[in-house]
């Protein structure tokens, strides 16, 4: 056996009640915080605000998905009017998005307090959008220097946007699984994060205020990213990024949407992640698309994208841009593979073997 894993540098505080050590967080980071959040989640950023008393400097609520070049702008202009030297991010993946391009663009420092279970807030990813593009990139700045895991503050994520949340944690798991620089450590946490999201998600669905179940998704929330973090991205992610940056597409639903059938394409040349994610998911590798595919629709997920905002005849512009600079992937990507994947997505059809 031979493998290569570099653990990622930053702090960990998963507990029921974690809110209550912000200030005591805050404060091994820096002395006067910017706090994020999305306009939707004002009241949690000023409820951040009187937990930090003295620390806190100032609010930016105006995050927006898929960080868009202007918003992170003005978040840089503001931190530097006031001052700021770290900021402090409450929310899901827009509000820590942001977060990173602060740290990217104003070398300013994060704490960041999840409240969706997509996982982003513990990877070196940034991406940013300008004039309908998402551009993305590594690096180990934008990681958080601490992270705090409270279940509590998802009790309010209504189950549908839990299930689409955590059904993009198990599509980070899922392309750790056959990353081209994955090990056995990745694949460990990923066939783990996936386990034990496919188990909570469907509590969740039943008992939205289950403490256990969302304590549970949460921990699967935290690998996922972990993965995410540790490994590179395939097809998937490029087509969820490509989508997202071109039609504004909501995040969470778009890549709950496209996973099972990025995954079919590349089911053939992955025998053993498809042996790893059957075993989470209780299938036979070869039922692993289908069965991604009816965890999410059994749980109500929306499973077309036409439905969530993407054109028919955006189907080519998508094709055009997962062609460019292409993350590697187990098999070669192909404009006809992708158009077929993308049309059976488009339409909410479940997903389709792709022989090589």
């Amino acid at each position: 056996m031979k493998f290569v894993y570099s653990s990622l540098p930053y702090r960990v505080i998963f507990e029921t009640g974690a809110i209550d050590r912000v200030a005591d967080e805050a404060a091994r980071i820096g002395k006067r915080a910017l706090v994020l959040s999305t306009p939707e989640q004002r009241d949690a950023a000023e409820d951040i605000v009187r937990r930090l008393g003295a620390l806190a400097v100032g609010i930016f609520s105006q995050a927006a998905m898929h960080v868009p070049v202007a918003t992170a702008a003005a978040a840089t202009a503001l931190a530097r009017a006031l001052s700021a030297d770290f900021s402090v991010a409450i929310g899901g993946g827009s509000t820590i998005g942001l977060a990173k391009a602060l740290s990217l663009q104003a070398g300013l420092p994060s704490l960041v307090i999840p409240t969706t279970y997509a996982g982003s807030e513990v990877t070196p990813l940034w991406g940013m959008t300008e004039n309908g593009v998402k551009k993305t990139g590594r690096d180990l700045i934008v990681l958080p220097r601490a992270v705090l895991y409270d279940p509590m503050l998802t009790l309010s994520l209504p189950a549908g946007l839990s299930i689409s949340s955590g059904m993009n944690a198990i599509a980070h798991c899922m392309e750790g699984l056959y990353a081209v620089d994955g090990n056995p450590i990745v694949s460990l946490m990923a066939e783990e994060g996936i386990r034990t999201l496919a188990e909570s998600l469907p509590e969740i669905g039943r008992s939205p205020n289950s403490l256990e179940a969302r304590s549970a998704a949460l921990y699967g929330c935290w690998l996922g990213g972990t993965v995410l973090g540790a490994a590179s991205i395939a097809l998937h992610h490029k087509l969820c990024h490509s989508l997202g940056g071109a039609f504004d597409m909501p995040h969470a639903e778009t890549h709950t949407a496209v996973l099972p059938h990025a995954v079919a394409f590349n089911a053939s040349a992955t025998q053993d992640a498809m042996e790893r994610a059957g075993r989470a998911l209780k299938v036979k590798p070869a039922n692993v698309p289908n069965a991604l595919y009816d965890l999410a629709a059994s749980l109500g997920a929306e499973m077309a994208l036409k439905n969530l905002g993407m054109p028919e005849g955006g189907i080519d512009r998508v094709v055009v841009l997962a062609l460019q600079n292409s993350y590697p992937n187990p098999r070669p990507i192909t404009a006809g593979g992708i158009r077929s994947l993308l049309q059976r997505a488009y339409e909410g059809l479940p997903p389709q073997a792709q022989p090589i």
